[in-house]
């Protein structure tokens, strides 16, 4: 369980606050808005009204007693920068900060965050890539140039097993999992096991492996 202050109680800030709740993490969440807290208050240990850009407000919180500060204002760029920077001086651990530009990260970046999240970029990214090819089920990026994919198995490989393929050897990819239609992902799929029609598989490589041999265009 962690400690976590939530700035800002907009979508973004709405759905993140869910999520932390849903780990049993304890969560401060604050906002100008006194309707906007109201809408979260199911979700938080405990909610303020007040402006984060406020040092003297900020002050009495006690900061560093959290282990991570999410800036998640996304409509005015300017406070977000001055939170952030804010929090840095008053001793915040780690601060994750939301930009809604990519122009915004390199500031938010040199101004205290430790992370930038750009929802928007990401969702788009994700979405671009996931339905860029009809076999492809899931799609998890991997800092630098690899990336997990959920994918039907090809054709080419029904009735061979990992071992018969050589896919570590020869394609240079690793299969984490194996899932049947409408099953869970068999963590612990047996590299001998013949592949069949309806599994997919959820494949770690580099992306320029990924496409030469599981014919992704991404």
């Amino acid at each position: 369980m962690k400690n976590i202050l939530v700035i800002g109680a907009g979508r973004f800030g709405t759905y993140i606050t869910q999520k932390f709740a849903e780990q049993g993490d304890e969560i401060l969440i604050i906002d100008k808005s006194e309707e906007k807290i109201d809408k979260v208050l199911d979700f938080v240990t405990s909610s303020l009204i007040g402006d984060a850009t406020d040092p003297d407000f900020m002050k009495t919180i006690g900061i560093n007693n959290y282990d991570i500060c999410v800036v998640s204002i996304g409509d005015n760029f300017q406070n977000s920068l001055e939170t952030t920077s804010l929090l840095k001086e008053l001793g915040a651990k780690f601060v994750i900060s939301r930009a809604s530009r990519d122009v915004h990260e390199k500031f938010l970046l040199r101004n205290g965050a430790d992370k930038v999240v750009y929802p928007e970029k990401d969702i788009a990214e994700w979405t671009a890539i996931r339905f860029s090819s009809s076999n492809i089920k899931d799609y998890i990026p991997v800092p630098g140039d690899y990336s997990i994919f959920e994918v039907e198995v090809p054709k080419e490989w029904i009735g061979k097993s990992i071992v018969d393929l050589k896919i570590r050897q020869k394609m240079h990819l690793n299969i984490l999992a194996v899932r049947d239609k409408d099953a869970e992902f068999n963590m612990e799929y047996s590299p001998s096991d013949p592949f069949t029609e309806n599994q997919s598989v959820l494949v770690i490589g580099s992306d320029d492996d990924l496409k030469k041999h599981l014919g992704l265009d991404y």
